[in-house]
């Protein structure tokens, strides 16, 4: 995010559009009406220029403002990393009641782990304050490169399959964005792109009882017809319309729908009247006029998106292994444990609860087995490639990852050696839902592992599973 003045406008062939009008937002709860959200004062910051937050960031500069956050930017002072501090006001929040918006978007963030979405480091918190620290962004708003000039068609392309890859990504998940604009669409120092601002996305748990959203939020400009109708939207369709009328401003330089009066334009949006400018190629036209398609039904999908011609030159999908994830774990290789490292897996000096437990599987959970560790990531393995939806990927020697049926969550198995050929594999959810990593493990994965292996404890138990971190 970065510092704008308002009256920003685009070139001149387009009707003149501010960026506080870009910036309004529109929302609705079952309880209220449609209202503009305006602006609050800005958040106050208890840490000024060059000063410490935590002792862990040295807080610099003003990046940008919003609504109801303003974002610094920061340098971990123990690795030197630049980051963005975004701080929010818990009064403000509370007030303006989007402070269930707000846990919403940390639970959101954490489970998504993509190239092209600014990630979240960690959050931290005072009695009065929240504070999201993010990946840097060092090239700003793709909004401040578009204002300067439209793109080629190429360098167009090339921003969209970024943006496409991370919304497939988050659609495949259950999260849709639901306010995709360039405001949103951050550059790294690369010029790769970056998708930001998760506070108006929703997650398929929050779907009406016909499978519908009916929240209306987003920003004028760029808002789909369907949510205008005021029926009901399926979260993935009016993304897709969003990403359309991205792509017509990157190539256009201006929006395909304007209007000086609110109403006219909404108009032009709920009946599709747009015109492509003469260097628009054909190919472009017609991928446009399925994108900004005002009947969700027919509208193109991302996986139609995926084949499309136009999109395919050059397209370079991520897969899972591509992803990044973060596992904390402390090498690559098989750890040998000793005594101290047996000890150190119980919060007390009551050992028993390592072998056996009462308790329910929650974020993880311990077996004592027979065999070699090599043998036992290869049982891992092989159990979680024969649960559908179970994506699966090799950590050399030391364990597997896992990603749940559409990324519901996120869990690591990694197995330690002990004497007597015998091996702990300790499991943990990461990310995400709690009941789907259950449901998976305790169900369909841990079965199979137990009755693969000859699985043993000090008084001969089978199998017995142990909560990790209990005693």
């Amino acid at each position: 995010m970065s510092k704008k003045k308002s009256g920003i406008t685009f070139p001149p062939s387009s009707l003149r559009l501010t960026r506080s009008y870009q910036l309004s937002r529109i929302l609705l709860s079952n309880e209220s009406s449609v209202a503009a959200v305006k602006p609050m004062p800005e958040v106050d910051h208890a840490a000024g220029e060059n000063t410490s937050l935590f002792g862990k960031y040295e807080v610099g500069r003003l990046l940008g403002c919003g609504a109801f956050a303003k974002v610094y930017h920061a340098r971990n002072i123990e690795t030197g990393q630049s980051v963005a501090v975004k701080v929010l006001s818990k009064k403000k929040l509370t007030a303006s009641g989007l402070a269930s918006n707000v846990k919403r978007e940390i639970a959101i963030m954490r489970r998504l782990h993509h190239p092209n979405i600014v990630k979240l480091h960690e959050i931290l918190a005072t009695k009065t304050k929240i504070y999201f620290v993010l990946e840097y962004a060092k090239g700003g708003e793709l909004f401040a490169r578009i204002s300067k000039g439209r793109f080629s068609e190429d360098l167009a392309r090339r921003y969209f399959q970024q943006l496409i890859s991370a919304v497939g990504y988050c659609h495949a998940r259950g999260v849709f964005h639901r306010d995709l604009k360039p405001e949103n669409l951050l550059l790294d120092e690369n010029g790769i792109l970056k998708v930001s601002d998760f506070g108006l996305s929703a997650v398929k748990e929050q779907l009406g009882v016909d499978g519908l959203f009916h929240t209306l939020c987003g920003t004028p400009a760029y808002v789909a017809p369907e949510i205008l109708a005021k029926k009901g939207y399926h979260g993935a369709k009016v993304d897709v319309w969003s990403c359309g009328i991205i792509l017509f401003v990157l190539v256009a330089g201006y929006l395909p729908f304007n209007d000086p009066n609110l109403m006219v334009m909404y108009k032009k949006i709920y009946k599709g009247d747009f015109r492509c400018p003469r260097w628009f190629s054909m190919d472009l036209r017609r991928f446009l006029a399925r994108l900004l398609d005002t009947n969700p039904d027919t509208r193109i999908t991302v996986d139609e998106i995926l084949r499309e011609p136009w999109f395919k030159k050059g397209y370079k999908e991520v897969k899972f292994g591509d992803l990044g994830l973060e596992w904390k774990s402390e090498g690559e290789e098989v750890k040998d444990l000793n005594a101290f490292d047996i000890i150190s897996f119980s919060s007390g000096l009551n050992l028993s609860g390592l072998f056996h437990s009462s308790f329910e599987v929650e974020d993880g959970e311990r077996l004592l087995l027979k065999g070699s560790p090599e043998k036992v990531v290869e049982k891992v393995v092989a159990a979680a490639e024969t649960v559908e939806g179970v994506v699966v990927r090799r950590r050399k020697e030391c364990g597997v990852e896992l990603e749940g049926c559409a990324g519901n969550f996120a869990a690591l198995v990694e197995v330690y050696r002990l004497p007597g050929e015998l091996v702990v594999v300790e499991v943990r959810r990461r990310e995400g839902e709690g009941g789907a990593f259950r449901d998976v493990w305790r169900n369909k994965l841990r079965p199979q592992l137990c009755a693969a292996s000859s699985s043993t404890t000090t008084s001969d138990r089978q199998g017995q599973p142990v909560a990790a971190g209990e005693s």
